[in-house]
């Protein structure tokens, strides 16, 4: 059906585009709407968005992140879930957190995963162990050593074993604990020394211990996860892309410490 008549001089509705044009318009008008709702809600910058980290991760990365997010969307409420690696990637999977901050999971192929800083591990020792007064220690050294780890709930456990598998070195294993304040307190008592990532760094107030590099370096990675071919709903979409611009400051706070010898908390300027 013909709707337009067009001259050379101007163009009419034909009797059938009359007709229809009123219907027409009152579905434009909804389109329209239906198109200002969506910009709104794509623009939107407030609302709660749920993110999952470790204890760890939780002190040294996560203060970072919720100033920035107070200070880009003060009207944005930021929970975390603050618990270990295993339950952290559950709750992202399972859609009960917008998304995590986790040591490298693995194959992960249900996962988006996208690195943000990289964790040097240190060698964690008392002060009067023979180790504490080189400058660096290789991972040869560690042979026939006792360890105290954090357990294979905190995601640095694996990395640290098939680290010692490629060095070829024997250890033999203390205690495996799930907090590392717990792990530096078996040290300072003594039970072991233990390999530890710089994040866990500081130590407790009043504690003499000694963290020494282990050569050559071995770093675990640090990474944002979300569900695969699910996207985030718009404020959620905010914080994720607002942490991968924090890198450099994230990055920052494992880069705190001296390179050897007694690692002290970081001073107020820091």
């Amino acid at each position: 059906m013909r709707l337009l008549d067009r001259t050379t001089r101007d163009v009419e509705l034909t009797t059938v585009g009359v007709r229809l044009s009123s219907q027409l318009a009152r579905v434009l008008d909804e389109l329209q709407d239906v198109l200002l709702e969506a910009r709104k809600q794509g623009e939107q910058t407030q609302g709660t968005v749920h993110i999952a980290s470790s204890p760890t991760l939780s002190a040294s990365l996560m203060p970072t992140l919720l100033s920035a997010c107070a200070e880009h969307y003060p009207q944005v409420r930021l929970v975390m879930h603050d618990q270990v690696q295993r339950l952290n990637i559950d709750q992202v999977r399972s859609g009960e957190v917008d998304f995590g901050l986790v040591v490298q999971p693995g194959l992960a192929e249900d996962l988006i995963c996208e690195p943000v800083l990289d964790d040097a591990f240190w060698l964690v020792c008392r002060q009067d162990h023979p180790l504490a007064r080189l400058p660096e220690v290789s991972w040869q050294q560690l042979e026939g050593q006792a360890l105290v780890l954090l357990d294979y709930n905190s995601g640095s456990l694996p990395l640290i074993d098939q680290i010692l598998a490629e060095h070829g070195v024997r250890v033999s294993v203390a205690q495996e604990l799930g907090h590392s304040a717990s792990v530096f307190r078996l040290v300072q008592a003594g039970v072991g020394v233990s390999v530890s990532p710089g994040l866990a760094l500081p130590f407790p107030a009043g504690s003499t211990l000694v963290a020494v590099p282990l050569v050559p370096v071995a770093r675990r990675t640090i990474m944002l996860i979300r569900r695969r071919n699910r996207s985030l709903y718009p404020v959620a979409e905010k914080l994720w892309q607002l942490v991968k611009t924090l890198q450099p400051q994230l990055q920052a706070c494992a880069s705190l410490y001296p390179a050897t010898g007694e690692v002290d908390a970081p001073s107020a300027d820091s």
